[in-house]
């Protein structure tokens, strides 16, 4: 009995990695190293290295290892990239799921969690978005998860398999004990790209679009801790383990903060005033992206442990530092 974790190289894998070794799981990762690090993989875990979208691959490890449960992480994710080159996503996501859900079918795998994201929402309005709220992505990436979303759906309705999918708000910080973190140096998250700046690496940063119809005029997002996060998808195996059906739930705090108060907060953990540039709005920027997270936790019993913007950025901080020594 063993959990195959797809991108358990990369920023979340990683952490999903960490906590289930942790718990005494076995744990296999899998990842082609494309834009993860195998210094990131714990090393209690079994590293293989290849394509999730490979068949005959996955159903050789599956075999080898005794697979049960598949963590999906695996995928590109940068919005405005798959505008540009919708193809890759539709690759690297949708085709790349379709073959890995296969291969669990064939292979026997009992649970299949899935990481999807908030983007399947497209313009949700300023209120905060359930998990019932009508679906539909701006980008090929929204597309891309929903798409596998749906085919894991229909698989399960055909098959003995159940699965869980976790819609991710915007994932930040890093494992208090800076084990794992942000580590991708060109990444686009505003926190990592914030601290960046703050420590020098960052010429400057950019505030895209001050004429939303938000308290400061700036973007709002939902900003949830990465531990936390990892810690919904240890609830749902859980679930998933004891017989629970399949489910589709949001990761999120139910608290949004706009682009402003992130800068704000890391300029007061580094103690740093950098420079901040005001451009104009970026095509298909939601102006709030909040979701309640109230299923989490009344399904799964999730109690958020760093639900706290300043905790999130500090640890955020700490691990760009790390990195710097490390890099040396």
């Amino acid at each position: 009995m063993a959990v195959l974790v797809t991108g358990g190289a990369g920023y979340i894998g990683s952490h999903m990695v960490l906590n289930l070794t942790d718990a005494g799981e076995k744990v296999v990762v899998l990842d082609n190293l494309v834009t993860g690090f195998d210094w990131a993989i714990d090393g209690r875990a079994v590293f293989e290295q290849g394509n999730a979208g490979d068949i005959d691959f996955v159903l050789g490890l599956i075999a080898k290892h005794g697979i049960t449960e598949i963590i999906h992480f695996a995928g590109s994710i940068v919005v405005p990239e798959s505008v540009a080159d919708p193809l890759k996503y539709y690759g690297n996501n949708t085709a790349t799921s379709r073959n890995l859900i296969e291969a669990a079918v064939r292979g026997g795998v009992r649970h299949f969690i899935f990481s999807s994201t908030a983007a399947v929402y497209g313009m949700t309005g300023l209120a905060p978005v359930v998990e019932t709220t009508p679906l539909s992505p701006m980008s090929p990436y929204g597309r891309s998860k929903l798409m596998t979303e749906w085919m894991l759906a229909d698989v399960a309705a055909a098959h003995p398999l159940t699965f869980g999918v976790l819609r991710y708000f915007n994932v930040a910080g890093a494992d208090p004990a800076k084990r794992s973190g942000q580590s991708t140096p060109l990444a686009t998250h505003l926190i990592k790209v914030a601290c960046q700046t703050a420590l020098g690496q960052r010429e400057k940063m950019d505030i895209f679009g001050t004429d939303y119809e938000t308290p400061d005029g700036t973007c709002v997002r939902d900003y949830i801790h990465v531990t936390d996060l990892i810690a919904a998808h240890a609830l749902l195996l859980k679930h998933l383990r004891g017989g629970g059906e399949s489910t589709t739930i949001n990761c999120a705090y139910g608290q949004g903060y706009s682009v402003r108060e992130v800068i704000d907060a890391v300029k007061a953990t580094s103690g740093v005033d950098f420079r901040v540039d005001e451009g104009p709005r970026r095509p298909g920027d939601p102006a709030s992206v909040t979701a309640t997270g109230e299923k989490a936790r009344s399904l799964l019993g999730w109690v958020p442990q760093h639900n706290d913007l300043k905790e999130i950025v500090e640890s955020a901080y700490a691990w760009e530092r790390h990195l710097m020594v490390r890099n040396r």
